[in-house]
């Protein structure tokens, strides 16, 4: 079957990943991207789980009473499909698979997955970076080619990542970093200051996950960037969904999953008038 729009969403099993499929599916309809049938692959490492994640989602009652999905008469198709980020294998499987069924290209894809770990040493920050920077990059680099020539990019990052957390000389080499690669040096300079136990000293925050995700708002800059220098009209953007009450927060979040879910689903369903390479919070762009 072919589909008028078609988004991805990673790490979509649980938390705020099953809330941005489902809001994406409520608000289809109302959005500007609405042409017809939409289809939604929820990803994730874990068949089993992505699975169950699904039929909660064909049960959903209020999915139900909007009829948003198929099933019910409305525009909306879910499916599973196994990505897990961090396997090479797992993600060309994937990308060969959307090729083959939408040789037209896809809509977008919002980049949810990633970790965080407890505790902090060199092991856990190459563990960390390499999934939420390294593996989500690369995310980004193999689907470019599968998007649509106005195809967006969303990466889920956080206020964890705010420049305020790095000393002068730091913050200004994110700020005038100009190419992924310049963003991936100061990861490696983090990575050797934790293992030389001096990383405070060396203008950085002793916490992976911040440090990863500011890399993810600094590479998504450049990959935005990258793109408007070729001529593409790709949007890329990353945005921080708020602290929101999911299990990587332990159940402190202040946010709903639906809350947290809004700005991403925006970046990928509204008329954001173009708007790329912004670190977005609270459905707006924000400094960095």
């Amino acid at each position: 079957m072919t589909y008028n729009r078609v988004g991805v969403v990673t790490g979509a099993n649980k938390g705020i990943g099953l809330a941005i499929v489902r809001q994406l599916a409520l608000q289809y309809p109302k959005s500007p991207l609405n042409s017809g049938s939409f289809l939604i692959y929820l990803t994730a490492r874990d068949r089993g789980r992505g699975e169950a994640a699904l039929e909660d989602l064909r049960n959903d009652a209020q999915l139900k009473q909007a009829q948003a999905l198929k099933s019910d008469s409305g525009q909306t198709e879910i499916q599973y499909h196994q990505l897990d980020i961090t396997d090479q294998k797992s993600l060309e499987t994937f990308a060969a698979h959307i090729k083959q069924m939408h040789g037209d290209g896809i809509d977008f894809i919002i980049n949810n997955a990633g970790i965080a770990m407890n505790g902090f040493n060199a092991e856990l920050a190459k563990i960390t970076l390499g999934c939420n920077y390294y593996n989500t990059m690369e995310v980004c680099h193999t689907f470019v080619p599968l998007l649509k020539p106005q195809g967006r990019i969303v990466n889920l990052a956080s206020m964890a990542g705010h420049l305020s957390k790095y000393s002068d000389d730091v913050r200004k080499r994110f700020l005038a970093a100009k190419t992924e690669g310049d963003i991936s040096g100061i990861m490696k300079d983090f990575i050797s200051a934790v293992e030389a136990g001096n990383e405070k000293e060396a203008g950085y925050p002793s916490a992976a996950y911040a440090v990863s995700k500011a890399g993810l708002i600094g590479a998504s800059k450049a990959l935005s960037r990258a793109e408007q220098e070729k001529g593409s009209k790709i949007l890329v953007n990353a945005c921080c969904p708020g602290y929101v009450n999911t299990d990587m927060t332990k159940g402190n979040g202040t946010k709903s999953p639906d809350e947290g879910a809004q700005t991403p689903v925006l970046l990928a369903l509204a008329d954001i008038k173009g708007a790329t390479g912004e670190f977005w919070q609270n459905e707006k762009p924000i400094e960095w």
